[in-house]
């Protein structure tokens, strides 16, 4: 497929997207469209649009890559899948209740009522930081792909390819908000559902393969390994790892995150809510068992064809998650190539207008108060909003850039790890907040709380073979956070009268 139809498609996919934005936002584009979708969302609309969101182009392009790795990883993924399923039925029945009786439009306004100002406005700042670093991450790899099969083409520089990226989300997301993204993100779940299983058609066709007959394929290759029991201290693909770190890696990164909580909170009840997250837990299950597939038969068609893993540009060694671009652009045919590209883009621009939209909410209604009646009716409310979302979009472009200067994968790769660690001490002030209602903290104490439990996690981390006969930390690594920070909170608290929430 030429860099100039890939183009093409990628124009066209955008106007549609423009066109839904300005006919949802041309009648009401206020602050409750914005942050709470004037709180009449369909579930089922809900349910589907997150699908999107909670698959990234990372998602997209690397799960499938990973199946073939040199550190055979194959289909271990779906045991930490399988701990997510858990953590979002925990997310179901115990925060969701809670979120809807406290009638929460951000949710860390939980935090705020049941521990002060500090911890809310620390509550906030973790969500912020962790969610612009890795929304940042998520887009930088896919524009990665991007340059490299299309922009490289017209001599266009990474930066330019970077900020026209962010300015068409910025241009389809700024005026509806989270009432444009339901109707966008169910359009882009539907390209990207649709190309996993569009791609498994082309695949085995190419291979002269029935879809029975591809089942047993990947069921009899080196790919298919789900359940590792094998060496619980050092090996991180672990069983019991993988699902503990699946489980608590969702709680905090969904269930105390505000970008798909917000999804959630637009749902006109608690009922709807709930039917729309046991949907939305179901869908994802299925269609990442689907993502696994493809990346068995990726790495069949590519041993069948001779085709070697491509060379990252940076590290020049072989970098799994281009395999999957690489065969869909240079290997198949046209149409293959296009749904392939439909895919990606979907998978990334779901995950990047809803995390713009989130941060933006956040830091309106968190930081400048303006879910504050006194606030609603001030002069110049919405260009206030507007500016917060531009802001947002720059510093997303600023981080992107920053990424790409390191010029090493594997740093990059450290400081999304890193950022991943301040969830542990949201977990942690949420977990104090639910389970010890008759203590108070000291409010002014608790930053200083959740600024040194990530970095005690990571020294326990990078000693652990030391300290723990050997054993090497994965995803589980997020209870360790979350429980130093739960005992610094319990050392700074002192019994209280019990409350309600």
């Amino acid at each position: 497929m030429t860099p100039s139809a890939i183009l093409i498609l990628i124009i066209v996919y955008f106007g549609l997207l423009f066109y839904i934005s300005h006919s949802v936002s041309k009648k009401n584009d206020g602050n409750d469209a914005f942050f709470k979708a004037n709180k009449n969302s369909k579930w089922y609309l809900v349910a589907f649009g997150m699908i999107g969101t909670a698959l990234s182009g990372v998602t997209f392009i690397s799960v499938p890559g990973e199946v073939g790795s040199p550190n055979g990883e194959q289909f271990k993924y779906f045991q930490f899948v399988l701990g997510n399923a858990i953590g979002f039925i925990i997310i179901t029945k115990l925060l969701l209740p809670l979120y809807y009786r406290m009638n929460l439009t951000s949710i860390y306004g939980y935090i705020e009522q049941r521990m002060g100002h500090y911890s809310y406005r620390t509550a906030a700042s973790i969500f912020l930081v962790s969610r612009t670093i890795s929304s940042a991450f998520r887009l930088y790899l896919v524009v990665i792909v991007l340059q490299r099969f299309v922009f490289d083409y017209y001599n266009i520089p990474f930066s330019l390819t970077v900020l026209i990226s962010l300015l068409l989300i910025f241009s389809y997301t700024y005026r509806g908000g989270l009432k444009t993204i339901i109707i966008t993100d169910t359009l882009q779940t539907f390209f990207l559902v649709s190309s996993v299983f569009l791609t498994i058609y082309f695949i085995c066709n190419s291979l002269d393969l029935s879809l029975v007959g591809a089942f047993h394929e990947v069921k009899d290759s080196n790919y298919s390994q789900i359940f590792f029991f094998d060496d619980f201290m050092t090996n991180k693909f672990h069983f019991a790892k993988q699902i503990l770190g699946g489980m608590f890696v969702t709680i905090a990164m969904v269930g105390l995150d505000q970008d798909l909580m917000q999804k959630n909170l637009s749902c006109k009840n608690i009922k709807d809510a709930q039917k729309n997250m046991f949907t939305f837990t179901g869908i994802f299950v299925v269609i990442n068992i689907f993502f696994l597939s493809v990346g068995a038969l990726l790495y069949i068609y590519a041993s069948k064809n001779g085709i070697e893993i491509p060379i990252d540009s940076i590290t020049n060694k072989p970098r799994t998650d281009l395999l999957f671009p690489e065969i869909a652009l240079n290997h198949l045919t046209v149409i293959p190539a296009i749904v392939f590209l439909l895919g990606l883009i979907a998978a990334t621009f779901a995950t990047t207008d809803s995390a713009l939209t989130a941060l933006t909410t956040s830091f309106c209604v968190d930081f400048l108060g303006m879910e504050k009646s006194e606030n609603q009716a001030k002069k110049n409310i919405i260009r206030t909003r507007h500016l917060v979302h531009l802001s947002f979009s720059a510093l997303l472009f600023l981080i992107i850039l920053v990424f790409n200067s390191i010029n090493d994968s594997s740093v990059v790769g450290m400081i999304f790890k890193v950022a991943s660690y301040t969830y542990g001490p949201l977990l942690g002030l949420y977990a104090f907040g639910l389970f010890h209602k008759g203590r108070k903290v000291n409010d002014k104490l608790v930053p200083y709380i959740c600024f040194l439990s990530p970095a005690i996690t990571y020294l326990v981390s990078e000693n652990s073979a030391t300290l723990f006969f050997g054993y090497i930390f994965d995803n589980e690594l997020i209870i360790i956070n979350a429980l130093i920070t739960f005992i610094g909170l319990y050392s700074i608290s002192k019994k209280a009268e019990k409350i309600d929430f």
